[in-house]
C-alpha cells in the first residue's frame, strides 16, 4: 500500500521562504537515503511557499484563483514522500523516525489504488497505465520551462 506522507512544518520560517540549515537538510538527506535503501520510497519533494502558488476554488461552474500566500491557511504544507508500505503501521514507523523539528507534523494518508474502485474502474485503469506512465516518464526528461 502507497502513503503520501505530508510535512506541516511548525516553523514560520519555512513559509517566508528560509530554507533549513546544513545540520537539517544533512539529517533529512540521511533519513531520505534510508527510506530509498529499505525500498520504501516512491518519490519525495520540498515545496516552495504559498506565496508562490495559487489555489483555484471551484463553486457554481465557476473557477475563482488566489494567488498566495494563504493567510487563512494555517497548516501549510512544506513538502511531501511518497511511500509504499506493507501497512499504516510501518508507515507510521517510518514516519516516527524522521528528523522533524520541534512543532512539524507529519500526515499520513493512504493512497487509493485503482482496485479501490472496484473492477470496471480497475479494468479501465489497466488499459490507461501504460499511456499515462509513458507520458510521465517523458515529462520527467522534458526541460523545465
Amino acid at each position: 500500500m502507497r502513503f503520501m506522507v505530508l510535512m506541516i512544518p511548525g516553523d514560520k520560517q519555512v513559509e517566508a521562504g528560509v530554507l533549513p540549515d546544513e545540520k537539517t537538510i544533512a539529517a533529512m538527506m540521511k533519513y531520505n537515503e534510508e527510506l530509498a535503501k529499505a525500498g520504501v520510497l516512491l518519490a519525495l519533494d520540498g515545496l516552495h511557499p504559498s506565496s508562490k502558488g495559487a489555489r483555484i476554488r471551484f463553486s457554481g461552474g465557476k473557477r475563482t484563483v488566489t494567488d498566495g500566500p494563504f493567510a487563512e491557511a494555517r497548516e501549510v504544507i512544506g513538502g511531501y514522500w511518497l511511500w509504499q508500505v506493507k501497512s499504516k503501521e510501518e508507515a507510521i514507523e517510518w514516519a516516527s523516525r524522521c528528523p522533524a523539528l520541534d512543532g512539524d507534523v507529519l500526515e499520513l494518508r493512504q493512497v487509493y489504488e485503482m482496485s479501490d474502485f472496484g473492477p470496471e474502474v480497475e479494468h479501465q485503469e489497466a488499459a490507461l497505465a501504460a499511456e499515462v506512465g509513458k507520458r510521465i516518464e517523458e515529462n520527467k526528461q522534458r526541460p523545465a520551462p
